[in-house]
Formats: structure tokens, sequence, C-alpha cells
């Protein structure tokens, strides 16, 4: 399966960013591969509107099982949750410990948007 992350960086120990549709770069993570690939987000970092939903389809057309971020608006929550994707909300200051995170089972499954949209 594969695991995006929200993230600035390009390696495992970039820092998890706490933003989801205006992340500057999402890093998916293979766990059956152990290999990662870089999104880069930079088109909806200053997007007028409609940065989280652009964003959800990016990921999703990668092809990752779940993603893990610091927040998730409602709209984005909403497409990743119809792609099948499962959100997970962590404060871990790196990639690399939200990964571990996740592989522990210390991350629980969301059950809704945790952050008002900004457009709504």
């Amino acid at each position: 399966m594969k695991i995006a992350f929200t993230t600035s960086g390009d390696t495992l120990n970039a820092p998890l960013d706490s933003r989801f549709g205006r992340a500057a770069r999402f890093l998916v993570y293979d766990l059956e591969k152990d290999s990662l690939e870089i999104i880069d987000n930079a088109q909806n970092l200053n997007a007028a509107q409609g940065a989280g939903i652009q964003s959800a389809a990016n990921v999703a057309k990668a092809g990752v099982g779940a993603l893990v971020s610091g927040h998730c608006g409602p709209k984005a929550y909403r497409v990743l949750q119809a792609a099948g994707i499962q959100i997970y909300y962590s404060e871990a200051p790196t990639v690399a410990e939200a990964l571990e995170e996740y592989r522990r089972g210390k991350l629980t499954p969301s059950a809704a948007a945790d952050v008002e949209g900004h457009w709504s």
C-alpha cells in the first residue's frame, strides 16, 4: 500500500506539513517496495480557491490508500473519502516519525475533517 504524507521536503527526514491542500509536496511512500516518490503541489500553494480539492485529486491519482497530514478541510476530506483513501492526522515533526506512528498503529483513522473550509 502507498501512503501520502504532506511535507515541504523530499526525504523521510523532511518536516510533516500541518496543511493538506497547501502543502508544498506530497511524499508517497510504498510500504511493499520500501520506496518513495514526490508529488509537487506548487500549483496549489497560492491558489485562490480549490487547493484542497485539487490536492486530493492529485493524491488520489497517485494510487495511495492512506494520507497522513496535520489537518484536512471538509471539501478535500470528501474527495479523499470518495476515492477510498483513509485519512490520519499526526503532529509528528517529520515524515519518518509519522510513518513510524502509522506502522506501530498509533494513528487513528479520522472520522471527519478537522478544520473548517475556507470557502464554505
